[in-house]
């Protein structure tokens, strides 16, 4: 009996061990708090450039000019915005993460976080280049939608890599994404909860399940 529990205790600990060597497991929650906090302060900081409520339906109208064509200078802040929102972002997950792999002895840069990278860059800058190829053709509609669907895409498609429940993030951020596409009027507010209010669960979540 005693050797039956320990074989299966053996086989759990195999089963751990190959789960870590598979999968990246030094992402933090807390840098998804801040991302989140970051999101909601910049979606906060582009309704107030564009003289809207948060509520108020049809911000792209001021992206563009009275004849139809683009405001670019509306629409240069909002794009060097949001670029560096997504520097910070990316900078601040980074940092925590790589403390968080320090606190525990755990190389950073390995073939699983290589994959990890690989499969969650790919859908990403599919997604940029169909924005700019969005832009190319005035669909300025759409633009915001597709960043949130693709960036779902890029999370599911990087969840194998990860922690489990990160699939169901990316999951929840493409249907924002279609509902964004769909009340397309609305979509800087669903970029807001998606990149922001999302980010913040999510970020606590996962805090309080594997890192509290």
């Amino acid at each position: 009996m005693d050797q039956q529990k320990e074989q299966l205790e053996s086989i759990k600990a195999i089963r751990s061990m190959m789960e870590q060597s598979s999968r990246f497991l030094s992402l933090s929650g807390f840098s998804g708090v801040i991302v989140g906090l970051m999101a909601i302060v910049g979606v906060m900081v582009a309704y107030a450039f564009l003289g809207l409520d948060i509520d108020q339906p049809g911000y792209y109208i001021k992206l563009m000019n009275i004849d139809g064509s683009l405001n670019y200078s509306v629409f240069r802040f909002l794009l060097i915005e949001l670029f560096l929102l997504l520097i910070i972002a990316l900078a601040t997950a980074i940092f925590l993460s790589m403390r968080k792999a320090s606190a525990k002895s755990v190389a950073i840069w390995d073939a699983t976080a290589k994959r990890l990278v690989i499969n969650f860059a790919v859908p990403l800058l599919t997604g940029a280049l169909f924005c700019v190829i969005l832009l190319h053709h005035s669909y300025i509609k759409l633009i915001i939608p597709s960043t949130i669907l693709f960036y779902g895409l890029a999370i599911y498609n990087a969840s194998k890599y990860t922690l489990h429940d990160i699939r169901s993030l990316g999951i929840i951020e493409i249907l924002l994404g279609l509902a964004a596409a769909y009340y397309v009027e609305y979509a800087l507010l669903f970029w807001g909860i998606g990149f922001g209010v999302l980010h913040i669960v999510y970020g606590l979540y996962i805090y309080f399940k594997y890192e509290k």
